[in-house]
């Protein structure tokens, strides 16, 4: 098994994150990745996160970045304060397995642990069943009904919350904002 590390995201890895996401898509029938339309947040994606209070990290081994997971207030109106939303979740193929999704994941619980957060959500596309079966795995719970994005894939996805324990102590694992 190769290592890896993670770290916080430049602005010059959104073509990385970009190709993360693109590999992503094409495994699943009818999503369309459009950088351009979609996902303009790319062409610098450090400061789209650190403009919203956020952070985005990924993780790389000797071949590049392999992961990415982004952390940022949530804009859901429904919401409590203080609520988080993660965002970017994506592994790519050759690199699943090896725990860094779990290691994303706990760099963003690290980062809600330490802001007080009472909940993380995330929205993912209703095609995306492996995710859905890691999300649940972490301790998310789906919510609600899909809602439709009205985007080029005619993405429906699923809510999902994590509540957490006001005060909770950080998850153990990678430190946010450090290269381990």
């Amino acid at each position: 098994m190769t290592a890896f590390h993670l770290r916080p995201a430049e602005d010059a890895d959104g073509d990385a994150i970009a190709a993360l996401i693109e590999s992503a898509f094409a495994e699943y029938p009818g999503c369309i990745f459009d950088r351009a339309a979609e996902f303009p947040e790319l062409d610098a994606i450090a400061r789209h996160f650190a403009a919203r209070d956020g952070l985005i990290w990924v993780a790389e081994d000797e071949a590049g970045v392999i992961g990415s997971l982004a952390i940022a207030p949530t804009g859901d109106t429904d919401a409590p304060p203080g609520a988080l939303e993660i965002t970017k979740v994506y592994v790519a193929a050759r690199a699943r397995r090896r725990g860094i999704a779990r290691a994303l994941m706990d760099a963003a619980r690290a980062v809600a642990g330490m802001r007080g957060a009472p909940e993380i959500r995330l929205w993912t596309d209703t095609r995306f069943t492996n995710a859905h079966r890691f999300y649940e795995v972490c301790g998310f719970r789906r919510q609600g009904e899909p809602r439709e994005c009205h985007d080029l894939s005619a993405t429906w996805e699923y809510a999902y919350r994590l509540p957490l324990r006001a005060g909770a102590p950080a998850e153990p694992g990678a430190v946010p904002g450090r290269a381990d």
